[in-house]
């Protein structure tokens, strides 16, 4: 039997995917750490994040709540490659230990204040943001491909801060919830208009 999918499901299967391979990835580190798997699970992770908004917005299907499950998958796909970094490579982790921590300090702030003024979390899309998901992927391939956790680490931690703070300088800019902010001079606008 031939399984038939509409074209409108593209976006939204690719965001499911990416959620999907978090426990993948979780189970790779635990029990069969492989290089080449972990490379497979992250190519197709960052293929289907790039690839689901460009479908979605070819097919005028990209809606806020589709934005925000499409971040959601973003989360929990790099929460289970932190896991498994963590997980193999302790020590790459305590290099880099205090920019982590000011980067989970703001990740934590930006939501919290995100749910106190808007009552749900963010989902900006922000050209920083996409820069940062380049660097995420370059970062943990590295990492958990190469076992590098030099300088491709380090600008993927450097990269997600500057993200979060303009991620945060958009929250306090906008006086109510958007989806698809690109930069915080994008939410000045938004905040002029009437």
């Amino acid at each position: 039997m031939a399984i038939i999918i509409k074209a409108s499901h593209i976006p939204l299967a690719l965001t499911v995917l990416r959620a999907l391979l978090a426990p993948v990835v979780v189970l790779l580190a635990i029990y069969h750490p492989d290089h080449f798997a972990f490379g497979i699970c992250l190519t197709m992770a960052f293929l289907s994040d790039v690839f689901d908004g460009i479908i979605a917005r070819r097919l005028n299907i990209a809606t806020p709540s589709l934005r925000r499950l499409d971040s959601i998958a973003d989360s929990i796909f790099y929460i289970a490659a932190f896991f498994a970094a963590w997980h193999l490579h302790p020590s790459a982790i305590q290099d880099h230990l205090e920019a982590l921590l000011v980067l989970a300090g703001l990740e934590l702030a930006r939501y919290i204040f995100d749910l106190a003024k808007f009552r749900r979390e963010a989902s900006y899309h922000m050209w920083t943001f996409k820069l940062w998901g380049i660097f995420l992927f370059a970062g943990f391939f590295a990492l958990l491909v190469f076992e590098e956790s030099g300088l491709p680490v380090a600008l993927a931690i450097y990269m997600g801060i500057v993200a979060d703070i303009e991620g945060l300088a958009i929250s306090i800019i906008l006086d109510k919830w958007k989806s698809d902010v690109p930069t915080f001079l994008h939410a000045l606008r938004l905040r002029a208009e009437p």
